[in-house]
Formats: C-alpha cells, sequence, structure tokens
C-alpha cells in the first residue's frame, strides 16, 4: 500500500487532504502541531488507513528532520505533502521591530525552512528508491502578494520556485514535484472579522464561493495519483477563476 506523510493534518486543508488520499487507498502519516484531540478525530476516520500519528512544532529547529525521521521509522514513504503553514498578519508600517522580526522568523521558519528541510530529506530517499512525489501547499498570493502579509507572500512565493527548481534538478532521479495554490478557502473563516468581510470577498470570485478543503484535496489527490506525472515543477491554482498569471 503506497505510504503518505501529511504535515498539519490535523485540520483544515490538511485533514481534507488526509482523508481523501485514505479514500483513494493511500495509507497515511498524520502529523499535528498540539492538537490531540483534532489529530485523533482524523485518526479514528482513516481507521486503518493511519499510518502513524506524529507530533512536531516544524517552526523549531530540528523538528521536521525528526519528524522524517519517525516517520521513516515507521514504514517507507512514497509521497509527502507539505501543508503545514501558518498566516500572520503584520503590517510594515503599524508593528513595532520586534513584533516585525518575530513573524517573519516563525513565518519562514514554519512556511519555509520546515518544507524545505522536508525536501531534502524526502527527495534523497525518494532518488535511491527510483521515484517518489511531494506536494506543497503554496498559496494565491505567492503569485500575487498581499497587503500585510509580506512575510506569508513572500514564504508561499518562495515555495513555489522551490517546487519548480526541485523539479528540474531531480527529474532525472523519478522524484517529481507539484504545488497547489489556493486562493480563499473556506477554513479562514475562523479569522476575527472573517464574516462581516465574506460578501466583499465572493465578489471578487466568479464561481461566487470559497473553495472548501475538499476542493484542493482533490487536486493534490490527482496530482499523486500518477496521472499528472507530466505536470511536474507546476503549481495548479484553486481560487474559482478569481486570479490568473
Amino acid at each position: 500500500m503506497r505510504r503518505a506523510l501529511v504535515t498539519g493534518s490535523s485540520r483544515g486543508i490538511g485533514r481534507a487532504i488526509a482523508l481523501r488520499l485514505a479514500a483513494d487507498g493511500w495509507s497515511v502519516a498524520l502529523h499535528h502541531r498540539g492538537s490531540p484531540s483534532g489529530i485523533g478525530e482524523v485518526a479514528e476516520q482513516l481507521g486503518s488507513k493511519v499510518a502513524g500519528v506524529y507530533r512536531a512544532d516544524l517552526a523549531e529547529p530540528g523538528e521536521a528532520e525528526r519528524l522524517w525521521q519517525e516517520a521513516i521509522r515507521d514504514g517507507d514513504l512514497d509521497a509527502l505533502v507539505n501543508n503545514a503553514g501558518a498566516y500572520v498578519p503584520c503590517g510594515i508600517l503599524e508593528a513595532e521591530e520586534t513584533e516585525w522580526s518575530r513573524v517573519w522568523d516563525e513565518t519562514i521558519a514554519l512556511n519555509l525552512r520546515a518544507p524545505m528541510v522536508l525536501c531534502r530529506l524526502a527527495t534523497r530517499r525518494f532518488a535511491d528508491a527510483g521515484g517518489g512525489r511531494i506536494v506543497n501547499v503554496a498559496s494565491r498570493v505567492g503569485f500575487r502578494g498581499e497587503a500585510g502579509a509580506a512575510a506569508y507572500a513572500a514564504s508561499k512565493a518562495a515555495l513555489i520556485n522551490l517546487t519548480r527548481s526541485l523539479a528540474v534538478e531531480l527529474a532525472p532521479h523519478g522524484v517529481l514535484l507539484f504545488g497547489i495554490a489556493p486562493g480563499w478557502v473556506d477554513t479562514a473563516m475562523a479569522r476575527s472579522g472573517m464574516r462581516e468581510r465574506l460578501p466583499s470577498i465572493l465578489e471578487t470570485i466568479p464561481l461566487g464561493r470559497m473553495a472548501t478543503p475538499e476542493d484542493c484535496a482533490q487536486v493534490v489527490r490527482f496530482l499523486l495519483s500518477g496521472e499528472a506525472d507530466y505536470l511536474s515543477g507546476q503549481t495548479i491554482d484553486i481560487n474559482g477563476a478569481s486570479y490568473f498569471h
């Protein structure tokens, strides 16, 4: 049975990806940062398709490598989904220096450095095994930027280009890399003030609704299915026709 590690799989897009892959026949290694109740619910839903549950704060040095080594000790991996990330708004004019530095350091550590470390570890193992697949969860703002969230936008832009660069470098080794770039996803409704902003947000989306986590999970399923291998290096937009580049 194919085995995949999905980071940040206790809720939102990561949870939907884990459930979708399990339904598609994958055995799924689950990761969470510190939500035992949430990850427990996902594990219960997956049942026999759970291939390990691992806790790691990927913003901390060394934790990405520890997560990988623990997952590998429990069995081989055929795919990696780098989904864990954080969105922390921080205006360049409004934020104090200490807050600005903290947000940048934590955002880059979690959204870019951890996926980069996991990609390095995974690609070495996949290359030795003759192939493997990685999906990096980026964002629409990685292409278009976002006022008040420069750290998040920069981290996702870098993740997109990491995906492209490694796809070129590792193609001869059978290692394939893909990305997805969601726009507004309804998990964002948990943010403060989002309910009030919903009408104006929906006006910018021609399809008239936010993406669901399941919309994102379906694309990841396709990218890992073996039916999309010639798309290696591509980051797929999931934004309801709201943005093109």
